[in-house]
Formats: C-alpha cells, sequence, structure tokens
C-alpha cells in the first residue's frame, strides 16, 4: 500500500490495480473514498475497456478475445515507478498475462499527486507497438454520501458546469447484466444545471451522460461545509452510478473516454465506439482533478 499526504489530506493507493482506497481529510478524520462490503471496490481504473462487451469478449479482425467487465487492469499489480511525499506514479506494461486479453504493447501510468485542494489523478497511456492501440480509458471513484456523515444521500445535489439547457444519456438495458440499447434519452430531474440526488434514479442502474461541454461536477449538501468536485473536462463521458435496490450511501462521479457494448454482436476493436486511438509510439495523457473541501 502506497501512503501520501500533505497538511490537509492523506491518501492510500493499493498497488493491486492501482486502486485508490482511502482520501482522508486530516483535520476531520473523515474518508471521502467508500469502503464497504456492500459494494467492494473503491475507485479501480477501466481499461482497455468500459462497461460490459457482448460475450464478455471483442473481435480483433474477426478473431475473439476475452474482455472482463471494465477490463483487465483492476485484476493486475501495479509497479511504483516514483514516489514523494505527496506523489506517487504506479505503471502497468504489457506482459504475457495482458497479452491474452489484449494483445498488443502499452504501458498506462497513473499518478496521484495530493495538495491542500485535493487530488489529481494522472494517466499516461504509451502505445509501445507498431500499430493503431484502440482503448476506453475511465476512472470510478466511489465517494461516501453522506460526506462526513453530514445529512442524508437525499440531501445531496450534483451542480454541472457549465450548465446546459439539457443533457443526454444512453438507454440502459438489463440482459441481466447492463448494456447500452443504442437508444439515447434525457438526464431526469436535470434543471438549470442542477441534479438533486435520490436513490430511485438509479433503479435501471449507471447513468452515462454525454459531455457536451461539462467542466465540473460537484457533490455538495446544505447539511455540510464539505463537498468533492470533480474536473471532468478530459472526458467524453461522465458516469453517476450507485448500486440499485440498496439505499446505498455512495455515489460514483465516473469520467469515460468510451463505452459499454450496445447490446447485440460482438464488436471489432478497431471500430469500437468512442474509443480512442494512439499510433504507434505515441502517448496521450488525461487527467482528473478531485477538488476537496
Amino acid at each position: 500500500m502506497q501512503k501520501i499526504e500533505t497538511k490537509r489530506f492523506r491518501a492510500e493507493i493499493d498497488e493491486h490495480g492501482c486502486q485508490l482506497t482511502h482520501l482522508v481529510n486530516k483535520a476531520g478524520d473523515f474518508d471521502y473514498i467508500w469502503n464497504n462490503d456492500l459494494w467492494p471496490k473503491h475507485a479501480p481504473i477501466l481499461f482497455p475497456a468500459i462497461g460490459r462487451s457482448n460475450d464478455d469478449a471483442y473481435l480483433i479482425d474477426g478473431k475473439k478475445y476475452e474482455m472482463p467487465q471494465h477490463g483487465f487492469v483492476a485484476d493486475f499489480d501495479f509497479d511504483v515507478v516514483d514516489k514523494q511525499a505527496d506523489q506517487v506514479t504506479l505503471s502497468l506494461k504489457s506482459n504475457d498475462a495482458t497479452k491474452k486479453y489484449y494483445p498488443f504493447d502499452f504501458e498506462l501510468k497513473v499518478t496521484f499527486s495530493l495538495t491542500d485542494d485535493g487530488l489529481t489523478v494522472a494517466f499516461d497511456v504509451q502505445n509501445d507497438g507498431n500499430t493503431d492501440l484502440s482503448y476506453s480509458l475511465g476512472y470510478h471513484p466511489a465517494f461516501n454520501v453522506p460526506i462526513n456523515g453530514e445529512g442524508s444521500f437525499d440531501d445531496y445535489r450534483l451542480d454541472l458546469a457549465p450548465a446546459q439547457d439539457s443533457l443526454d444519456t444512453y438507454e440502459i438495458v438489463k440482459k441481466p447484466n447492463p448494456y447500452r440499447s443504442g437508444n439515447v434519452e434525457k438526464l431526469p430531474d436535470y434543471r438549470n444545471g442542477v441534479v438533486e440526488l435520490d436513490h430511485d434514479m438509479f433503479a435501471k442502474g449507471l447513468l452515462i451522460i454525454k459531455n457536451t461541454g461539462i467542466k465540473t461536477v460537484k457533490l455538495s449538501s446544505k447539511a455540510t461545509q464539505h463537498a468533492v468536485t470533480v474536473d471532468v473536462s478530459d472526458f467524453d463521458h461522465v458516469t453517476l452510478w450507485t448500486k440499485e435496490g440498496a439505499n446505498a450511501p455512495f455515489l460514483c462521479i465516473e469520467p469515460f473516454n468510451g463505452l459499454p457494448d450496445v447490446y447485440g454482436d460482438l464488436a471489432e476493436l478497431s471500430s469500437k465506439e468512442d474509443n480512442q486511438h494512439l499510433k504507434a509510439n505515441g502517448t496521450k495523457k488525461y487527467q482528473v482533478k478531485i477538488e476537496l473541501k
């Protein structure tokens, strides 16, 4: 377990899956990140797939490869390549085990940087091969709601800025696992940039919002002075989720570059909708900035 800290905050990152497990407000002695067996994860990294693939697989030039939900990196140990008091960088390089799922040469580096304003998670994807690298990348942090136990889930709201007149989401169908139907619908209960939270809005599961200009998503309540603001400006979609039917006291705010499959036939990786692409020996950087109060 890797620990970093500043005067105000402390973070812990598990090398297995490169997963943020704790993000602690030291003065208040509380954790912003979810820790409970009701959903036994915390903040998984999604690569090189997001969501469900049909038959948990995909095609490369017609050849079938297995692909677990949200990709495979959550099941691999990352190496620590740089460590400072307030920052740590971890890396996963392709190997024989990753190539059973994804027959490409790559390196995924993730840098966690703490300041007295919050945490920045920076992703660096490198194509170490000589062909196009097609992939999805997402981040899946689960935040405790209520924050510091103050108020209840229904007391909280999301401010999506800058405000849009309306926002599109992708209709989800359960088969029984969640897939996209291929249809688009409006984000329910969205008004003037604000979504008032309640568990009923997640009855069908996740809400994948098409990002048409959203820069930040702020989680806050009048019941507390604390808040979490997630900068999603490097990503094409932002997903909201909590465990349906459980009245769970957490909310995932998830920036996505990539999408789950539309239910049906296996997809060719090279033409997967909203996938990212890197030329041979290319690199691409993304970051998620989490401002904390």
